[in-house]
């Protein structure tokens, strides 16, 4: 039997006209995102400031550079930022200023934490011991339930990118084993599970990212701009709160409606958890290493939650809440759990649960990414920008007031999710909502965090996250199968996230 590692693709990948559009798409950015740019830098403004001017310029063009994603993300991000120095939209003390944010090492501590997991191979030994338990039994529908529900919870806790991707190996091995017994015993198994297998690994780890401010660049991106911008700080377990009924409605919707639309067409597929049972013992016994990533991580979820419980109980006024925010913020605590790993040992003698070496190949991009967005959003509010494109859209733009404004920045989100990254969408969307609502008096915090929530969403197109294109590489998703199942995804998504911000948003502040 073949490891996951050995595990067959299907031919078929991008179609020749589809890699034609994104190579224009690419291109287009080099043209356009200059000629954005000198077209705003020469337009009269007479109502804003010089310095909101050049801003504005800049951020045209970063913003198109972003759509065409003719440059890396985050080298876009930090050209940005130095163009507003060049500019003299401020100082490179201000504009960097954000890249020191508490925030960053939220990041660092929790990138590390996510890396020790891979390293050690823990993420895969949840898995498999999930999808081996006695209750799936082999039976499609449940292998689907559980695939879905360990990818979205890890995704909580780790990149939806390196979750998507270790899930995919799985994905693949099923599907293989699956079309191995079709040869041996004959027993059609309907194509459309494979699709759906593969829809379940993307789909449920872009939706588990919600769970945690953690799981996804967007939270943290929206809850910096919530914090800085509205005035409103949310904790980590104070995310949860609604982050982890969103997961759960969401997902447990996608698996009806996969199971559903499509169905396996037997009820047990024979000798399935055999194979997933030996999958499973192929990684051994715990090791020393995995113990100890084990531990520090569940001291840094433990950092990372009892200041809320604290606040739940005692209130946000007690004194043992303030010391105890005060000294233990969720990046002091991301930073402790992740220095614990070079503390507790690894598996050979001297050596530790993760080595510098390690540890540096943590994703930097999303990093300086967030660095760099946040920056112009800070700087789109400290020039008046923000101000002046908030009162210049509650003229033109149908709708007002605190539900029609959640309303309204969930779709755009959505919207704009799917055109570009989950992580571009936030960094566009949240300051916009934020200045909209401020230019009608309106309270920013409930518009904010649905459009930062809604950012997770944007299922229909490859290019909407990586973990879609992840998947539709493999062969098994046709188009126009992932646009059809991923819109209404998207459509009840928006319904979710409007409701539950509507009625538990209120809680959180």
């Amino acid at each position: 039997m073949p490891s996951i590692e050995e595990s067959i693709h299907p031919p078929e990948t991008i179609s020749e006209g589809e890699a034609k559009f994104e190579a224009f798409r690419k291109k287009l950015g080099y043209f356009l995102a200059p000629a954005v740019f000198l077209a705003i830098f020469f337009f009269p403004f007479d109502d804003l400031k010089p310095e909101a001017h050049r801003l504005a310029a800049i951020m045209a063009a970063v913003i198109v550079l972003w759509l065409c994603e003719t440059l890396p993300m985050t080298a876009t991000a930090l050209l940005g930022a130095a163009a507003a120095v060049v500019l003299q939209v401020a100082d490179a003390k201000s504009v960097f200023a954000p890249f020191a944010d508490p925030l960053i090492f939220l990041f660092i501590g929790s990138f590390i934490l996510a890396r020790a997991l891979f390293v050690r191979n823990l993420d895969k030994r949840v898995a498999f011991a999930v999808l081996s338990l006695k209750i799936i039994g082999g039976r499609p529908s449940r292998i689907l339930f559980a695939f879905g529900a360990v990818t979205a919870f890890m995704s909580g806790w780790m990149s939806n990118t390196a979750t998507t991707a270790m899930m995919f190996a799985i994905g693949l091995s099923i599907i293989s084993f699956l079309m191995r017994q079709e040869k041996e015993t004959g027993i059609k198994i309907n194509p459309s599970y494979a699709t759906a297998l593969m829809l379940m690994t993307s789909f449920s780890a872009s939706i588990g990212g919600v769970a945690t401010p953690i799981g996804t660049p967007p939270n943290v991106i929206g809850i910096g701009f919530i914090r800085s911008l509205a005035g409103t700080d949310i904790s980590f377990f104070k995310w949860m709160l609604i982050g982890v009924p969103v997961v759960i409605i969401l997902f447990l919707f996608l698996w009806l409606y996969l199971n559903y639309l499509a169905p396996a067409g037997v009820k047990v597929i024979a000798g399935s958890g055999e194979m997933i049972d030996a999958e499973r013992k192929k990684l051994g016994p715990w090791t020393r290493g995995q113990r100890s990533v084990a531990i520090a991580f569940a001291v840094t979820v433990v950092f990372w939650i009892v200041p809320g419980i604290v606040a739940l109980i005692l209130g946000e006024q007690s004194q043992q809440y303030k010391v105890l925010n005060g000294r233990l913020p969720e990046s002091v605590g991301a930073l402790l759990g992740a220095m614990l790993l070079f503390i507790l040992p690894g598996d050979e003698p001297g050596e530790k649960a993760i080595s510098w070496d390690d540890a540096v190949k943590i994703d930097w991009g999303v990093v300086f990414l967030y660095g760099g967005g946040f920056a112009l959003g800070v700087l789109s509010f400290q020039t008046g920008l923000a101000e002046a494109v908030g009162r210049g859209l509650t003229e033109i733009l149908p709708f007002s007031g605190g539900f029609g404004l959640l309303v309204a920045s969930v779709i755009v989100a959505v919207i704009v999710s799917e055109t570009t990254s989950n992580t571009a969408s936030a960094n566009m969307v949240v300051p916009v909502v934020i200045a909209i609502a401020q230019s009608q008096g309106a309270d920013p915090f409930i518009p904010a965090l649905g459009a930062t929530l809604a950012a997770s969403l944007g299922f229909m197109l490859p290019v909407s996250t990586p973990c879609n294109a992840i998947v539709y590489g493999s062969g098994y998703i046709p188009l126009m199968k992932m646009v059809r199942y991923g819109i209404l995804l998207d459509i009840v998504g928006a319904i979710v996230i409007i409701a539950l911000v509507w009625t538990l948003g209120g809680f959180l502040r």
